[in-house]
């Protein structure tokens, strides 16, 4: 449909308008990889500039034609912007890979695999479809990083902290880009100041994140681009080695420590800072079971490597606990080939992947909020079939759980097991086997980077065909939109004024 029918539509006009603002600002993002070229002497600064004029022009011009529709956003703006946003700027993020390939004659990027490699950044995946990462121009290695960080906390979540013209329906669009299950807390009085609050902690993170890199012994370029993805828990890394190129006890330990600060509410660290005290922090549930799944999971990890001969006690807990965590938390660093480790770990890694991060974090998965939910509403369950007169709430912690969040959550958990037998099984209708098809899918919509089989930590997507390599696309951007964003709009309904 060409943008003039679209801008014409009423129900449109305030998302196309808001997402013509959005792609400004993002053409601003691509001074960080333009500036490291200039600084590096690569030469590649012109297809940066062109890449950020394109996207500039084309924002500006959405806007500046519908700049007088202020129209503040109703819950079913929110949801469309939000799926706007994540399919739309990833084709603009994506102009620099084709660019600097069509330069370049040691690259070859396609449109689907600079689409896919888009997608991979800004959804914090990780997953790449490049090869010889060491060989490619710094510059483009830090554009894909830095993707990472700004779609991390979340590009929605900046612009209602930045953008004036979204008012109080900046709350809409809030509530529709958060992640988890409980998104009506307010943590101020005015929304777009929570934003910039969330926004301060991760800044924040991200500085203690690079300094302890650096002093870590990283070089100040490799500092910076894995602060970018530790902080994003995104995992990509500038090197094909991935943190395996590092052999360094001191780097892990410090990776695993901002991974797991990562992998909690952002919201618990804004209310610490403005409270002076991390009392709440660590009396909120959901935040125990997070760092206590994946402490478990890391040293059971270790545990079966050990048991199974694989390494000596030592390595077993430096391997296992590194592996682990940066699976379970959706990170998706590696140190080793984790496939050649007894099936059991990997799988279990894979597993973790799923609900090891909170809602409110830069992680992917159900979120672990979830998990918990569905198990209080089992137990409940179970104790209804023993003593039906029995009245036993949902809880977490001392909050009673509303009985249209746990229909949410059941309705999430029906479209997210839907969306993998789908998925996966159009993978293994285009002749890819069993265990890579589903787990390529799992770790996409995880948004966790490596998989199994052919899409393992010592490979890459390239060897999917285009097809494959488009649905594992679609499942990144579905675990971004958490599917159920992407559901609404396919009802009818959505679309009746």
């Amino acid at each position: 449909m060409p943008i003039d029918s679209i801008a014409s539509s009423s129900h449109t006009r305030p998302v196309m308008r808001l997402l013509g603002a959005l792609l400004g600002g993002f053409a601003l993002a691509m001074l960080v990889p333009l500036a490291a070229s200039l600084v590096l002497h690569e030469g590649l600064w012109p297809q940066y500039l062109a890449s950020m004029l394109l996207c500039l022009a084309v924002g500006l011009g959405v806007f500046l034609r519908l700049r007088h529709d202020r129209r503040e956003l109703q819950p079913s703006h929110g949801i469309l912007l939000v799926a706007a946003v994540w399919l739309v700027l990833p084709l603009f993020a994506a102009v620099p890979f084709m660019l600097v390939s069509a330069r370049l004659e040691s690259l070859d990027i396609s449109f689907t695999h600079a689409y896919f490699e888009a997608v991979s950044g800004l959804t914090t995946t990780g997953s790449t479809v490049l090869s010889g990462l060491d060989a490619l121009p710094v510059s483009l290695n830090i554009w894909r990083t830095f993707m990472q960080w700004i779609g991390g906390m979340g590009i929605l979540i900046l612009a209602v902290a930045i953008l004036p013209m979204l008012g109080v329906g900046g709350s809409q669009l809030f509530k529709a880009e958060i992640a988890g299950p409980v998104k009506d807390t307010r943590l101020t009085p005015r929304i777009a100041q929570t934003a910039s609050g969330l926004w301060v902690v991760y800044v924040l993170m991200s500085l203690a994140c690079f300094l302890a890199y650096w002093a870590g012994g990283m070089l100040p370029l490799d500092a910076l681009m894995h602060m970018f993805t530790t902080v994003s828990l995104g995992g990509s890394s500038p090197h094909e080695a991935s943190f395996g190129y590092f052999e360094s006890p001191l780097l892990e330990l410090i990776a695993i420590f901002f991974m797991m600060v990562a992998s909690c509410n952002f919201a618990l660290y804004f209310v610490a800072l403005r409270k002076r005290s991390l009392r709440g922090f660590w009396k909120d549930l959901e935040v125990r079971a997070t760092l206590a799944t994946l402490v478990a999971g890391g040293l059971l990890a270790a545990l079966i490597l050990w048991l199974k001969g694989s390494y000596s006690v030592l390595d077993s807990l430096r391997f296992g606990i590194f592996n682990a965590i940066s699976m379970a938390t959706t990170t998706g660093y590696a140190t080793t080939d984790f496939l050649l480790w007894p099936l059991f770990v990997p799988l279990l890694m894979l597993l973790l992947s799923g609900f090891a991060t909170s809602a409110g974090s830069t992680g992917g998965g159900v979120k672990m909020v979830r998990v918990l939910i569905l198990v209080q509403q089992g137990t409940r369950e179970l104790v209804q079939l023993v003593h039906p007169r029995a009245v036993k709430p949902v809880r977490l912690g001392q909050t009673i759980v509303e009985n249209r969040i746990i229909f949410s959550v059941l309705a999430f958990i029906l479209f997210y097991w839907l969306t993998i037998m789908v998925l996966g099984m159009a993978l293994v209708l285009s002749d890819l086997d069993l265990i890579t098809a589903f787990s390529a899918v799992i770790a996409s919509l995880h948004c966790v980077g490596p998989g199994l089989g052919m899409v393992g930590p010592a490979s890459t997507y390239a060897d999917l065909n285009t097809f494959q390599t488009w649905v594992c696309t679609l499942a990144m951007l579905l675990g971004r939109l958490e599917i159920l964003s992407f559901m609404a709009l396919l009802l009818p309904s959505f679309w009746r004024r």
